[in-house]
């Protein structure tokens, strides 16, 4: 069952911030293996959506679908088998989805990555984790096996995640982005992985910037950001932000 956090109402303004005309916008937060609550926010959607006049929806996925829960492969399964009818879909990257990348042609991430997760994608793929000691050779050992498990089609997503998404007065994006800088300047790393230089940061972005990444029990609604990471692979708490015209709502698992 989802709740509505509207910060005491149902609905409430966003100061200039507007979505685009005739459109109705959704962004779902990190997902983390929770193939389970992310069924359950569609389902919401798909309803929710129903009492909009707008013609036009877009679904967002802000990144991190996999690493933590155990279901990660079924979350990319679940993404690109059964979409939305009738939506738009954005997918962007996350930081967990750059570092599958990485382990892909290097096995020097591989210490950092199984230690936020990655090792839980790993085993949704049936690709067991190298025993502790087991040395590089392990490594690229268990490199090839993921290699050779890893469908095709996954691993073209992962390919084509995009980096940020506008719709509106809004910009969508994993991290965060760095204050002061164009954002056709910014860097990718910053794109991914940002947290406190953005996340303490009073500025005027010249947008709303949506993003995941940094945990909070409840979305996070600042002037010039919207934190929608609610740790789902370990609260159960899955966010989605729907945004039409200048107003807001909250979902939640």
């Amino acid at each position: 069952m989802f709740s509505r956090l509207l910060n005491g109402n149902r609905r409430s303004k966003l100061r200039t911030a507007q979505a685009p005309a005739d459109t109705r916008v959704y962004a779902i937060g990190d997902i983390h293996g929770r193939v389970d609550l992310l069924r359950v926010a569609h389902a919401r959607i798909l309803a929710d959506a129903q009492n909009s006049p707008a013609t036009r929806k877009v679904l967002v996925y802000v990144g991190d679908y996999i690493d933590r829960g155990s279901e990660s492969r079924q979350v990319i399964d679940l993404l690109l088998n059964e979409p939305l009818a009738g939506f738009e879909t954005v997918h962007l990257r996350g930081n967990h989805e750059q570092a599958l990348l990485d382990f892909l042609q290097d096995t020097a991430v591989a210490p950092e990555w199984f230690f936020f997760g990655g090792d839980a994608t790993l085993s949704s793929y049936g690709v067991a984790r190298p025993s502790p000691g087991g040395g590089p050779e392990a490594l690229l050992d268990v490199q090839a096996e993921f290699k050779a498990k890893l469908p095709e089609h996954h691993l073209a997503f992962y390919r084509s995640l995009g980096l940020y998404h506008h719709e509106g007065d809004y910009l969508f994006v994993h991290a965060g982005i760095r204050p002061g800088v164009p954002l056709d300047a910014q860097s990718e790393h910053d794109l991914l992985w940002i947290r406190e230089l953005f996340l303490q940061s009073n500025a005027d972005h010249g947008c709303v910037v949506v993003h995941g990444h940094t945990i909070t029990p409840r979305p996070e609604v600042k002037h010039n950001r919207i934190g929608i990471d609610t740790g789902a692979y370990a609260t159960g708490r899955l966010t989605c932000l729907m945004l039409e015209r200048d107003e807001r709502e909250f979902l939640t698992t």
